[in-house]
């Protein structure tokens, strides 16, 4: 079997719905430019407040990808 090499990045994804939309977003907007997600890992989650509500969802988003030299 061929040895393969991944490269991991960050992004956080917002939404004013729920974590879990915020953080398809991160992936579905990473998926526009990247090729070969493979894993996207929930690294951290938080919300934004404003005035005692929650204002935004915000999801830190691991995602993995199949590193190609010249990238």
């Amino acid at each position: 079997m061929a040895e393969n090499v991944y490269k991991v990045i960050e992004l956080v994804g917002t939404s004013t719905e729920s974590w879990e939309k915020a953080a398809a977003a991160a992936v579905e907007t990473a998926s526009k430019s990247l090729r070969d997600l493979r894993i996207a890992e929930i690294a951290e989650l938080d919300m934004q407040l404003e005035d005692g509500k929650v204002r935004a969802y915000r999801a830190k988003v691991k995602v993995s990808f199949k590193y190609q030299a010249g990238d």
